[in-house]
Protein backbone atom coordinates (compact mmCIF):
# COMPACT_ATOMS: atom_id res chain seq x y z
CA UNK A 1 0.00 0.00 0.00
CA UNK A 2 1.33 3.60 -0.64
CA UNK A 3 2.25 6.07 1.35
CA UNK A 4 -0.16 8.47 -0.61
CA UNK A 5 -3.64 6.28 0.18
CA UNK A 6 -2.41 5.48 4.05
CA UNK A 7 -2.73 9.01 4.09
CA UNK A 8 -6.04 9.84 3.07
CA UNK A 9 -7.23 6.44 4.85
CA UNK A 10 -6.12 8.46 8.03
CA UNK A 11 -7.05 11.77 7.08
CA UNK A 12 -11.19 9.85 6.16
CA UNK A 13 -10.74 8.56 9.58
CA UNK A 14 -9.33 11.69 11.18
CA UNK A 15 -12.15 13.83 10.11
CA UNK A 16 -14.79 11.02 10.83
CA UNK A 17 -13.73 11.09 13.99
CA UNK A 18 -13.39 14.37 14.70
CA UNK A 19 -16.44 15.13 13.20
CA UNK A 20 -17.96 12.44 15.85
CA UNK A 21 -16.05 14.23 18.70
CA UNK A 22 -17.53 17.17 18.11
CA UNK A 23 -21.33 15.89 17.98
CA UNK A 24 -20.25 14.32 21.09
CA UNK A 25 -18.69 17.53 23.41
CA UNK A 26 -22.21 19.45 21.71
CA UNK A 27 -24.20 16.88 23.96
CA UNK A 28 -21.81 16.60 26.39
CA UNK A 29 -21.95 20.32 27.19
CA UNK A 30 -25.14 20.67 27.07
CA UNK A 31 -25.67 21.21 23.31
CA UNK A 32 -28.35 18.50 23.51
CA UNK A 33 -27.75 16.16 26.34
CA UNK A 34 -31.32 15.32 28.24
CA UNK A 35 -30.11 17.35 31.16
CA UNK A 36 -30.08 20.52 28.85
CA UNK A 37 -27.01 22.60 30.35
CA UNK A 38 -25.76 19.95 32.79
CA UNK A 39 -24.07 16.94 32.62
CA UNK A 40 -25.70 14.91 36.00
CA UNK A 41 -28.16 16.93 37.33
CA UNK A 42 -31.78 17.83 35.64
CA UNK A 43 -32.31 21.89 36.09
CA UNK A 44 -34.80 21.76 39.16
CA UNK A 45 -31.43 19.91 40.70
CA UNK A 46 -29.07 21.89 39.75
CA UNK A 47 -31.24 25.00 40.88
CA UNK A 48 -31.00 23.64 44.40
CA UNK A 49 -27.49 22.59 44.44
CA UNK A 50 -26.87 26.37 43.95
CA UNK A 51 -29.23 27.68 46.30
CA UNK A 52 -27.25 25.42 49.02
CA UNK A 53 -23.78 26.59 47.60
CA UNK A 54 -25.21 30.42 48.24
CA UNK A 55 -26.74 29.44 51.58
CA UNK A 56 -23.05 27.85 52.13
CA UNK A 57 -20.55 30.83 50.71
CA UNK A 58 -22.96 33.58 50.09
CA UNK A 59 -21.98 36.78 48.25
CA UNK A 60 -21.58 40.04 50.25
CA UNK A 61 -18.66 42.43 49.20
CA UNK A 62 -17.18 39.29 47.49
CA UNK A 63 -18.47 37.19 45.14
CA UNK A 64 -20.66 33.66 46.45
CA UNK A 65 -20.94 30.63 45.17
CA UNK A 66 -23.33 31.58 42.70
CA UNK A 67 -20.70 33.45 41.06
CA UNK A 68 -17.64 31.18 41.47
CA UNK A 69 -20.00 28.60 39.42
CA UNK A 70 -19.74 26.14 42.12
CA UNK A 71 -23.05 24.48 41.15
CA UNK A 72 -21.03 23.45 37.22
CA UNK A 73 -18.14 22.36 39.53
CA UNK A 74 -20.43 19.79 41.33
CA UNK A 75 -21.90 18.70 38.50
CA UNK A 76 -18.64 18.19 36.62
CA UNK A 77 -17.14 16.05 38.71
CA UNK A 78 -20.28 14.00 39.10
CA UNK A 79 -19.79 13.06 36.02
CA UNK A 80 -16.11 11.86 36.85
CA UNK A 81 -13.86 11.48 40.31
CA UNK A 82 -17.63 12.03 41.98
CA UNK A 83 -19.34 9.35 40.24
CA UNK A 84 -19.84 7.41 43.99
CA UNK A 85 -21.95 10.04 44.86
CA UNK A 86 -24.45 10.01 42.45
CA UNK A 87 -26.70 8.35 43.92
CA UNK A 88 -26.19 10.44 47.56
CA UNK A 89 -27.08 13.72 45.33
CA UNK A 90 -30.23 12.27 43.75
CA UNK A 91 -31.64 10.97 46.80
CA UNK A 92 -30.31 13.89 48.74
CA UNK A 93 -31.59 16.95 46.72
CA UNK A 94 -34.58 14.82 46.75
CA UNK A 95 -35.05 14.79 50.49
CA UNK A 96 -33.70 18.27 50.71
CA UNK A 97 -36.89 19.63 48.09
CA UNK A 98 -39.01 17.35 49.80
CA UNK A 99 -38.73 18.48 53.07
CA UNK A 100 -39.08 22.64 51.70
CA UNK A 101 -42.61 21.49 50.63
CA UNK A 102 -43.53 19.68 53.56
CA UNK A 103 -42.33 22.86 55.77
CA UNK A 104 -43.01 25.98 53.60
CA UNK A 105 -44.89 24.40 50.06
CA UNK A 106 -42.13 25.35 47.98
CA UNK A 107 -39.19 24.05 46.64
CA UNK A 108 -36.12 24.93 48.38
CA UNK A 109 -34.84 26.91 45.11
CA UNK A 110 -37.88 28.93 45.28
CA UNK A 111 -37.56 29.73 49.54
CA UNK A 112 -36.86 33.11 50.86
CA UNK A 113 -33.27 33.46 52.09
CA UNK A 114 -34.14 32.93 55.94
CA UNK A 115 -36.33 29.88 55.31
CA UNK A 116 -33.55 27.87 53.14
CA UNK A 117 -31.28 28.58 55.93
CA UNK A 118 -33.94 26.81 58.41
CA UNK A 119 -34.53 24.03 56.27
CA UNK A 120 -30.53 23.76 55.80
CA UNK A 121 -30.28 23.20 59.72
CA UNK A 122 -32.94 21.01 59.69
CA UNK A 123 -30.95 18.75 56.40
CA UNK A 124 -27.61 19.51 58.82
CA UNK A 125 -29.63 17.70 61.56
CA UNK A 126 -31.54 15.33 59.91
CA UNK A 127 -29.05 14.08 56.58
CA UNK A 128 -25.58 14.66 58.01
CA UNK A 129 -24.03 12.99 55.36
CA UNK A 130 -25.68 14.18 52.28
CA UNK A 131 -25.33 18.07 54.25
CA UNK A 132 -21.41 17.25 55.02
CA UNK A 133 -20.93 15.99 51.15
CA UNK A 134 -22.32 19.36 49.57
CA UNK A 135 -20.57 21.14 52.15
CA UNK A 136 -17.03 20.06 50.80
CA UNK A 137 -17.82 19.84 47.66
CA UNK A 138 -18.79 23.70 47.68
CA UNK A 139 -15.67 24.97 49.69
CA UNK A 140 -13.42 22.75 46.52
CA UNK A 141 -15.54 24.13 43.87
CA UNK A 142 -14.98 27.76 45.43
CA UNK A 143 -11.55 27.35 46.23
CA UNK A 144 -10.31 24.94 44.03
CA UNK A 145 -8.66 25.78 40.98
CA UNK A 146 -11.22 27.26 37.61
CA UNK A 147 -9.95 24.25 35.63
CA UNK A 148 -12.50 21.47 37.49
CA UNK A 149 -15.09 23.69 36.68
CA UNK A 150 -15.58 26.48 39.74
CA UNK A 151 -14.14 29.29 40.82
CA UNK A 152 -14.79 30.92 37.64
CA UNK A 153 -12.65 34.15 37.06
CA UNK A 154 -10.48 32.93 40.11
CA UNK A 155 -13.41 34.76 42.26
CA UNK A 156 -12.19 33.10 45.56
CA UNK A 157 -8.40 33.48 44.67
CA UNK A 158 -9.24 37.27 44.28
CA UNK A 159 -10.64 37.42 47.34
CA UNK A 160 -7.71 35.99 49.19
CA UNK A 161 -5.10 37.23 47.21
CA UNK A 162 -3.84 34.42 46.31
CA UNK A 163 -1.70 35.58 42.73
CA UNK A 164 -2.58 33.96 39.12
CA UNK A 165 -0.77 31.21 37.97
CA UNK A 166 -1.22 29.41 41.17
CA UNK A 167 1.44 28.75 43.64
CA UNK A 168 2.92 24.78 42.53
CA UNK A 169 6.25 23.88 44.22
CA UNK A 170 8.62 25.77 46.09
CA UNK A 171 9.85 28.26 43.19
CA UNK A 172 7.37 30.61 43.76
CA UNK A 173 8.48 31.05 47.36
CA UNK A 174 12.13 31.26 47.28
CA UNK A 175 11.41 34.21 44.48
CA UNK A 176 9.72 36.20 47.64
CA UNK A 177 11.67 38.65 49.18
CA UNK A 178 12.62 37.23 53.03
CA UNK A 179 10.45 38.74 55.60
CA UNK A 180 11.89 39.89 59.11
Amino acid sequence: MSSKKTMLRRRTFLGAGLSAAVAGASIACGGGGRNGAWRFFTAAEAETVEAIAEQIVPADRDAGARQARVVAYIDIQLTRHFKRYQKAYRQGLAGVDRASRAKFGKRFAELAPEQQTEALIEVEENSREFFDLILAHTRQGFYGDPRHGGNHNRVSWKMVGLPFPPVRGRQHYEDQPKVG
